[in-house]
C-alpha cells in the first residue's frame, strides 16, 4: 500500500491550482496536515483546509473488487473551516486523478481504521473525460476529477456533492461528464443551484478540452515568442463571447501570459500568412501617453512567424484570423 507523503500530495494540489491560472498562499506550515491554504485569483479568494491521502485498491474478500479508498491516518475527526472550504481528497497516482469526498457525511468520531471509498470506474472515466460523479448511496456523492478540474471542484464544492439529493439530477450531471456540449435550455433540472452547477461544469469541461488540445498542438510553447516554463495559456483567436467563436483547436493559439494579454488588447496580432505584427497605431497611443517603455524590446523578441502545430488541421484557420482582426480593429 502506498504510504501517505504530505509533501508530494501538496505539490500535486498546488500544481493543479497554479496550472489553472490561480495562486496559492500557505496560511500555516506545510509540515502541518491538514493543509491550510489561500487560493485566489484577482478579487476571488477562498480559504481552504485540505485533508489528503493516496487512493489505494481496497478490493478483497470482504470488499468489492472495483473499490479504491483513502485510509485515514493521523486524524480522528474532520474539522470544518469556518468561513472557508474543507476538502477531503484522495490521489490516484497511476492515472493522476483526484477523488473528492463530502466532508459533511463524515463528521464526528471516525472510529478505528477509517476509510472512504470510491469506485474504480469513476476514476477511470474522470481520467478520460476530466470529471465523473460517483453515487455512493445514502445520498452521498464522491467526485473524481483530473487536476485541470481542481479549481472548478473547489468553487462548486457543496453543490456538486448535493447532487446525491436527486437521482434524476445526478443522472444529468453524469451525462454532462460524458458529453459537455449541451445547450442550457436542454438541461432538465428544476433546482436552480444544481442547474447552475451543471452549466458551470459543462463550460469548464469544454474549456479544459480546448486548453489541453491547444497546448498539446503547440508543444506548450508560446506561438509568438517560443516560451514554455508553464506560463503558456490557450487563447481563443475569435473571442469566446463572440457569436462566431468556436472551441475548435484551429480557433486557438498557445500564448504566454504577456502575449495573451497583448493579443487580447490588440497590441499584437497574427495575420493570415501567420506573420506577427505589432499594432503601430496602438504603439503611437502608448508613446503619447508615455507608457511605451519596453516597446522596442517587446517588438524585438517577437518571432517573424508564429510557431505552427505539426498537424495542419490544428493550425489557425485564416477565416478565424480575419474575423478576429476585424473585430479588434485591425486593417
Amino acid at each position: 500500500m502506498a504510504r501517505h507523503n504530505k509533501y508530494d500530495l501538496l505539490e500535486k494540489i498546488v500544481s493543479a491550482i497554479n496550472e489553472s491560472g490561480w495562486n496559492v498562499l500557505y496560511l500555516e506550515s506545510i509540515d502541518q496536515h491538514p493543509f491550510h491554504l489561500q487560493v485566489y485569483r484577482d478579487a476571488e479568494s477562498y480559504r481552504v483546509r485540505v485533508y489528503t491521502w493516496h487512493l489505494t485498491h481496497g478490493g478483497g474478500r470482504a470488499r468489492p473488487k472495483d473499490e479504491y479508498r483513502i485510509q485515514i491516518t493521523g486524524v480522528d475527526h474532520f474539522e470544518l473551516l469556518n468561513g472557508g472550504k474543507t476538502l477531503v481528497l484522495g490521489w490516484w497516482k497511476e492515472a493522476e486523478v483526484f477523488a473528492g469526498f463530502d466532508v459533511r457525511k463524515h463528521l464526528g468520531k471516525l472510529g478505528a481504521s477509517p476509510s472512504i471509498q470510491i469506485r474504480e470506474d469513476a476514476l477511470r472515466k474522470a481520467y478520460i473525460n476530466g470529471f465523473e460523479p460517483c453515487d455512493k448511496g445514502n445520498k452521498e456523492v464522491a467526485i473524481a476529477f483530473r487536476p485541470d478540474f481542481f479549481v472548478e471542484y473547489l468553487q462548486s464544492l457543496e453543490p456538486l456533492h448535493d447532487f446525491g439529493q436527486s437521482q434524476k439530477d445526478l443522472a444529468v450531471l453524469s451525462e454532462i461528464a460524458q458529453n459537455p456540449e449541451v445547450n442550457e435550455a436542454d438541461i432538465q433540472i428544476q433546482n436552480v443551484v444544481r442547474k447552475t452547477t451543471v452549466v458551470s461544469v459543462s463550460k469548464k469541461l469544454r474549456d479544459v478540452g480546448f486548453r489541453k488540445r491547444v497546448l498539446n498542438a503547440y508543444g506548450f510553447h508560446c506561438a509568438v515568442c517560443g516560451m514554455q516554463l508553464k506560463l503558456v495559456e490557450a487563447a481563443h483567436i475569435i473571442p469566446v463571447n463572440h457569436e462566431n467563436s468556436t472551441d475548435e483547436t484551429r480557433n486557438g493559439l498557445a500564448l504566454c501570459a504577456l502575449h495573451h494579454k497583448a493579443f487580447d488588447q490588440a497590441l499584437v496580432t497574427v495575420l493570415d500568412d501567420y506573420s506577427i505584427q505589432v499594432n503601430r497605431n496602438r504603439a503611437e497611443e502608448l508613446q503619447k501617453q508615455k507608457l511605451s517603455d519596453g516597446l522596442a524590446k517587446f517588438s524585438q523578441d517577437l518571432r517573424p512567424i508564429i510557431i505552427l502545430p505539426p498537424a495542419v488541421s490544428d493550425r489557425p484557420h485564416v477565416d478565424y484570423i480575419r474575423i478576429a482582426n476585424a473585430i479588434r480593429g485591425w486593417t
